[in-house]
Order: C-alpha cells, then structure tokens, then sequence
C-alpha cells in the first residue's frame, strides 16, 4: 500500500474515519472543523486523495473512503499510536502529552522506522490512552464501549481519549481512573444515575456526563 502523505493528507484519512465510523459520508464543514482548517483546504486535499482513489467525494453531499483509503486511515492511526507509545514509554511523557507531541512529527518518519519503533517497543497492543493499536493491513479498528455503559459486576480496562478536556482529566486522577487501570462495576443508578465503581480497592462515584467520555476495553487487560 502507498504510504507517502503529506501531513494534511494523513490528517484528513484520520478525521474521514472517525467521522464517518456511525455514517456513510463525512461533510466538508464538518471535516474542516474537526481538522481546525478552511473548507477550501480540505477540498484541496480530498481531491487529492480522489486523484488517488482514497476517496469517493461528491459535490454538496460528503465524502467516504475507498477500501484503500480506509486501510491508509488505519495505518495512519496506527503509526500516530505507535510514536504516542514511543515518546511515553522511551522519552517518559505523560500520557496525555503524547498526543499532542506526536503529530509534530510522525508525518516524517519512514516506514521502516516506524516498524523499528514497534518492535523496540516489544509490539505494545495498545497507546498510551489505552486504544488498540491495529495491526498492520488491518480493515477496522475494534469501537470501545463508553465506561457508562457497562453493567454492574462488568470489570474492564479505561482508555480516555487524548482530545478529553484537561479539567476532566484533572477530575478523573483525583479517582484514580488513567489508562490502564482495572475498574469493577459495583452499581449503577436509574435513570441516568451515577457509576458506583471499585478503583483501586475503594469506591468511587462518577456521574453519567464524564463516564460516557471514558472508555472502556472489558476484562482486565
């Protein structure tokens, strides 16, 4: 599979797949607000990924992945994940750091390297916000459920997502929930009610509104 992108073209197959994971097409408004640029960029871009069959874009209506762009996104996922385990298990970033370091230079690296990158790290399953890592040629990547819609007596792994609010994160540590921690479901309360959850040997209480911006890989992996 082609792998020379530019930045902006790895950015947009990213924004396309996560836009367009619960529907068909992704709007070009939409896109450009999730990427932060004009609308006149990003159908500069789409159209050269059209050029190289990525995408299939129809004027005023959206735009959807070929197959072969839907395997470019998930390795451009990938890679992102990589380099986010790279900087926080060799360099010692904090977790919700790699996130924003890594774009500021995985768009360079060759190939090789980033298969270097992997192995040195032992093959890790997962970032450092806890998401899967998909396999190379992979076709999806698994969904995480939300933390909120686990059911009392469920135990699973977090994951929180590196675009989460800083504050929520501040939030979360103060209960001990980070990536990687083991949670048990002890209840949960009608009607929208909050989690009642074992961390760590104690229980914490987390309402509905932050718990459905956690997510979750069940077991305890």
């Amino acid at each position: 599979m082609e792998t020379s992108f530019t930045r902006s073209e790895r950015e947009t197959l990213k924004a396309i797949y996560r836009l367009t994971r619960d529907r068909l097409e992704a709007q070009t408004g939409v896109l450009a607000d999730a990427l932060g640029v004009a609308p006149g960029t990003v159908t500069f871009t789409i159209k050269r990924l059209a050029e190289r069959g990525l995408v299939d874009h129809r004027p005023y209506h959206g735009v959807e992945l070929t197959t072969g762009g839907r395997r470019a996104a998930i390795a451009a996922i990938r890679r992102h994940r990589i380099v986010e385990r790279f900087l926080a298990d060799m360099l010692g970033y904090a977790w919700n750091e790699a996130d924003r370091l890594a774009g500021s230079f995985e768009h360079d690296l060759p190939q090789e390297v980033e298969d270097r990158i992997f192995v040195a790290l032992d093959r890790p399953a997962t970032c450092p916000h806890g998401f899967p890592i998909p396999a190379l040629e992979a076709a999806d990547i698994p969904d995480l459920p939300s933390l909120y819609a686990l059911e009392p007596g469920d135990v699973a792994t977090v994951a929180v997502p590196g675009s989460t609010d800083p504050e929520v994160v501040k939030f979360l540590e103060t209960l001990g929930l980070r990536p990687g921690v083991i949670v048990e479901v002890r209840e949960k309360h009608p009607f929208d009610g909050p989690l009642v959850l074992r961390v760590a040997g104690h229980d914490r209480t987390l309402g509905s509104m932050v718990a459905n911006q956690v997510y979750v890989r069940l077991g305890a992996s």
